[in-house]
């Protein structure tokens, strides 16, 4: 396949209306976010029938079918979703592609979440393309209903990755697979990250029902690679494979594939995987993310990037291996402050606390640790909290701003001294509990924010707001 530099395209995309074209970035985004959004409801309130795709299909076929041209990537999963489409945005760049990126959630700017390879879409580019999304939702409106917030990014992503022609769009799902809004193409490859509980009023309170909604993402006759999982997951997703007509592959099963962790003086420790087909040897690759769990995720991006080969996709591995260098860690155990030293993580089970906790206690030196938490109220609460514990000399719980499912940081105090018998301290804002943990740590001590992907984003969004007026 010939590689490509995206640039814009009119063919298979009919222009809308000038009627109700949006003035300005900040009209957009006022409209956006007036539209119900399931992210900031707590989702205990809702239930599966909440999610259905007929009204996208309906306002994608106003707009033309912007996305029935484009060739996809597909990524499912409960944990490392994220890490495998940044992973395999850097590779595909590297590669010589033009590489749209739909994901979410955003940490500063919600334009995070419709990319050109690292770069949010244009203010001027959302606008546009929200102002066809806008006149198309209203104009089915009466028959399905007013469009979600999900809804409109997802057919504004992809009118803009149509206008660009990009070579390949990488979609992440936002919740589950099968009625996931993103779950109206036929990719090229489908990639199934870790099964966790999660979403359990939505998706089901079993790994097999969840790991059932989230192989929803399977295509007839198309390859979905997933990481090594539990038997019961595996089992579920050859079932729905076999029922639907797809190829599954296992990594380490059905895709050889082989981690070894060791340390370097310029890296510290961080894994080194293999991952070997027919077609392609991925070898000794540096996994460019911190964490063990990392190492499957890379492996997974791999095994894609070689199915992409046979698809017709150039990814040669010294090309590949040089963009996998140059992953950014986007709230995953990122550092976003030196003076003091301040990490974010998006960590929001149990599962994810301790490997994050384990993961800087491996690769990070510090003295002393002071964790700033705060999640949402329809999270194994308890279970984090009790991971989180193991790591923190010292724990300020908080909330989000404005986000209507956070929990009350008297409560989560309340129940941290309970379970664990430490002392704790709440703050009622984010920037009051990163002053008070400040003023608290020495030089070779870390501040860590972390239990929700919101709270990450709040941290990087006043510490650049910080920086800037200092600059």
């Amino acid at each position: 396949m010939p590689r490509a530099t995206a640039g814009a395209r009119t063919s298979g995309v009919t222009k809308s209306k000038r009627i109700g074209t949006f003035t300005s970035y900040q009209a957009a985004l006022k409209y956006l976010d007036e539209r119900p959004n399931f992210e900031r409801v707590r989702q205990d309130r809702l239930d599966a029938d909440t999610f259905k795709l007929d009204r996208l299909r309906a306002i994608l076929d106003k707009l033309d079918s912007p996305q029935r041209d484009l060739k996809f990537v597909h990524v499912a999963g409960s944990k490392g979703k994220g890490s495998t489409v940044e992973m395999l945005t850097s590779s595909l760049e590297a590669c010589g592609y033009a590489v749209g990126v739909f994901t979410s959630p955003h940490l500063v700017d919600v334009r995070e979440r419709i990319r050109l390879g690292r770069t949010p879409i244009p203010e001027s580019a959302f606008s546009a393309a929200m102002s066809r999304v806008r006149h198309a939702s209203e104009t089915v409106a009466r028959k399905f209903g007013a469009a979600t917030f999900f809804e409109l990014l997802t057919a504004a992503g992809f009118v803009f990755f149509a206008e660009q022609a990009v070579d390949l769009a990488i979609l992440e799902t936002g919740l589950g697979g099968r009625l996931d809004c993103t779950n109206v193409v036929m990719p090229e490859v489908c990639g199934l990250t870790e099964i966790q509980l999660e979403h359990t009023s939505i998706l089901g309170d079993t790994l097999e029902k969840i790991a059932r909604e989230k192989a929803g993402i399977m295509k007839p006759g198309v390859t979905a690679i997933t990481v090594p999982q539990k038997p019961e997951v595996i089992g579920v997703f050859r079932e729905v494979a076999e029922q639907t007509g797809a190829t599954l592959a296992v990594l380490g099963e059905d895709v050889e594939y082989t981690c070894r962790f060791e340390s370097s003086h310029d890296r510290g420790p961080h894994a080194r995987i293999c991952v070997s087909t027919e077609r392609s040897e991925f070898e000794h690759i540096s996994v460019p993310l911190g964490g063990e769990h990392q190492a499957a995720n890379c492996g997974l991006a791999l095994a894609i990037l070689d199915k992409l080969r046979e698809r017709g996709f150039e990814t040669p591995e010294r090309d590949v291996a040089a963009g996998l260098a140059q992953t950014p860690a986007n709230g995953r155990m990122e550092i976003i402050h030196t003076q003091p030293r301040v990490m974010i993580d998006g960590a929001h089970n149990p599962e994810s606390v301790e490997t994050l906790v384990k993961a800087i206690g491996a690769q990070i030196k510090y003295d002393s640790m002071v964790v700033i938490f705060g999640c949402a109220t329809d999270k194994d609460v308890d279970g984090m909290l009790e991971q989180i514990g193991r790591g923190a000399d010292k724990i300020i719980f908080t909330r989000a701003e404005g986000n209507a499912r956070s929990a009350d940081p008297a409560e989560l105090r309340r129940k941290y001294e309970e379970r664990t018998g430490k002392m704790a301290q709440t703050s009622e804002t984010l920037k009051g509990a990163i002053n008070t943990a400040a003023r608290a740590v020495g030089r070779d001590d870390l501040i860590l924010v972390t239990g929700s992907f919101y709270l990450a984003g709040e941290a990087k969004r006043l510490l650049e707001e910080k920086n800037r007026r200092a600059g």
